[in-house]
């Protein structure tokens, strides 16, 4: 770990890691650029058995002070100038509530010195320019600055696709970023239009996303597409590029498509007043609109809050505990986010059918709509490396703005803006596909934790910016390490492989009723709880299924049913 110059140091009489079942710690404070370090040993007595510490400072999301035995002094007056005042007292608290959920709490001695710290870690949490953080400055020495960027190219994508098919084409009318500001330099789109219709297309759409390929399902030939809105406005205004567009998907006479919408009806109507609107009827005959409302916003911010809230109070009774898991109504929001996805899924796979989704501004829900059908249709993606290129892919690529919406977690007391986490709940969908079908995904549970940590406060620059000519004007793939080829290093690939996994090349489809969603403890209990014997028991696991060949997949799938996967997923199928 590297560490930025010094800013400020502070004796600490105790740190407690609130809920964890720790011993608080005493020691010595300090203050970086980007860390907050602390030397310490139980008891202060400087024994070797000293531990140390560390954090990030822009993994911060609340600072919260309280002063103790608080009083004034008021020294003599000096050639009859005025007496000044100061704050003196014995010690003050600082409570630090950090975007991946944790709670730390500091006893600092002498009330000017706590208040000192407290806004030195305010200040320095709060700075909201990307070449400032972290990742600009951290140099490991196991990693060369330009691995892992490109492990995931869309052209490998499309060579996929390309020997299945030669619909789809690559096309580099986004080069400059000036058809679409958030969608990467390439693009797949319909081989059938040229580069100027997707420019007239791309002015018809919100924020310029004009449809473009998200997945294409070798199984029937069908693709899955994705956009923001199109700006029919209150006139009804068309775009006859962005008609040919959609009209050249469906191929066969008479073929159907479904545009599943992530807004309500009522939404999507209003949008009409402000510029934006729908697909109608009579200009896209052949598309089937479906409106599965998805919450993106402030509601889904809120659902958050109340969920951790309610998490971290300890003295809740059952009935009190249930009621509000209920009212903050984050497992709807999880139970409705896997329903639509498999609406996508069913669309393509047992209808044959072409799928658009959009809600409006396409970088949000169609982002976890899309990425959600695919981990549901194709086994690819539910390897370690596939997933990695989904996310890349699906997300990154794609466009959606993780500065703003991961720039503060559950626990700010600013009014949020632009914050939801949308990436979360994707994130917590897949947990939910993983145990449902445990045998299906080569990665853990550790993995969606390690991601969601990365995407609020990271070391790596894979998820700074919001879309990639941000990334490319602040030249992130050539200042900063991927987190792809960290997380790829065969010391720590193994610590997120599941040692279940099979490869199961049936789609998965999951249960959707109330009894099969659960809360994700692993994430929302993580701090409050002690992992220590669910830890030992994932060690247990690991040592019974054999690894000492480095081969997971095929030690998992010698060593158990191989049909067990394929049944579970097959009652699924019949659902």
């Amino acid at each position: 770990m590297e560490f930025a110059e010094l800013i400020k140091t502070a004796t600490v009489e105790s740190v407690l890691l609130s809920g964890a079942g720790l011993p608080p710690v005493r020691g010595t404070l300090c203050i970086t650029s980007h860390h907050l370090l602390l030397s310490s040993c139980p008891g202060g007595d400087g024994a070797p058995g000293a531990i140390e510490l560390w954090l990030l400072i822009r993994n911060v999301d609340a600072v919260e002070k309280r002063v103790q035995n608080l009083g004034w002094y008021q020294p003599p007056r000096t050639n009859g100038s005025p007496r000044g005042t100061r704050l003196a007292g014995s010690s003050g608290t600082i409570t630090l509530r950090c975007k991946d959920l944790k709670v730390l709490q500091l006893e600092i001695p002498g009330m000017e010195e706590c208040l000192n710290v407290a806004s030195s870690i305010e200040a320095l949490s709060s700075v909201d320019s990307v070449m400032l953080t972290y990742p600009f400055f951290y140099r490991p020495q196991s990693l060369r600055l330009e691995a892992g960027w490109h492990l995931f190219p869309l052209e490998r994508y499309h060579e996929q696709i390309a020997a299945q098919t030669s619909q789809w084409r690559l096309s580099s009318v986004n080069r400059d970023f000036t058809a679409c500001p958030t969608y990467p330099p390439v693009v797949i789109v319909p081989a059938a239009l040229d580069d100027d219709a997707l420019r007239k297309a791309a002015r018809f759409r919100h924020g310029g996303r004009f449809p473009v390929l998200s997945y294409y399902h070798r199984k029937n030939g069908t693709a899955m597409l994705r956009s923001s809105q199109p700006l029919t406005g209150p006139n009804r205004k068309r775009c006859r590029e962005d008609e040919l567009l959609l009209a050249t998907v469906l191929e066969e006479e008479g073929e159907r498509g479904f545009i599943i919408d992530t807004r309500s009806a009522q939404a999507a109507k209003q949008a009409r007043v402000t510029g934006g609107g729908t697909e109608p009827k009579s200009s896209y005959p052949r598309w089937k609109r479906l409106h599965r409302p998805l919450e993106r916003g402030r509601p889904l911010q809120e659902s958050f809050v109340k969920l951790v809230d309610a998490c971290s109070d300890t003295s809740l009774t059952m009935d009190r505990w249930l009621s509000r898991l209920e009212s903050c109504r984050w497992l709807s929001h999880v139970k409705a986010a896997l329903s639509t996805a498999c609406l996508a899924a069913q669309c393509m796979d047992r209808e044959a059918a072409c799928v658009l989704v959009h809600g409006a501004e396409g970088t949000d829900t169609t982002l976890l709509v899309t990425a959600l059908a695919q981990l549901i249709l194709d086994p690819g993606c539910r390897t370690l490396a596939g997933f990695q290129g989904l996310l890349e892919r699906e997300w990154i690529e794609a466009g959606h703005p993780f500065h703003l919406r991961c720039a503060r977690s559950a626990y700010s007391h600013a009014r949020p803006k632009q914050e939801a986490p949308l990436f979360l709940l994707f994130l917590d969908c897949v947990w939910q596909l993983g145990r449902q079908f445990p045998f299906s995904l080569e990665f853990g549970e550790r993995l969606l934790l390690t991601l969601f940590d990365n995407a609020y406060a990271s070391s790596y620059g894979t998820f700074l910016g919001n879309n990639e000519k941000e990334r490319c004007l602040c030249k992130v793939k050539e200042s900063t390490h991927s987190l792809w080829a960290w997380l790829n290093q065969p010391g720590e690939k193994k610590k997120y492989l599941n040692p279940l996994y099979s490869h199961n090349a049936l789609v998965i489809w999951p249960s959707v009723e109330p009894q099969s969603i659960q809360l994700w403890q692993g994430l929302f209990l993580r701090w409050i709880r002690s992992s220590e014997y669910l830890d030992e028991a994932w060690a247990e696991i690991q040592r019974l299924v054999g690894n000492d060949d480095g081969s997971v997949e095929e030690s998992a799938g010698n060593r158990r049913s191989p049909s067990l996967s394929d049944t579970t997923a097959q009652t699924e199928n019949e659902r």
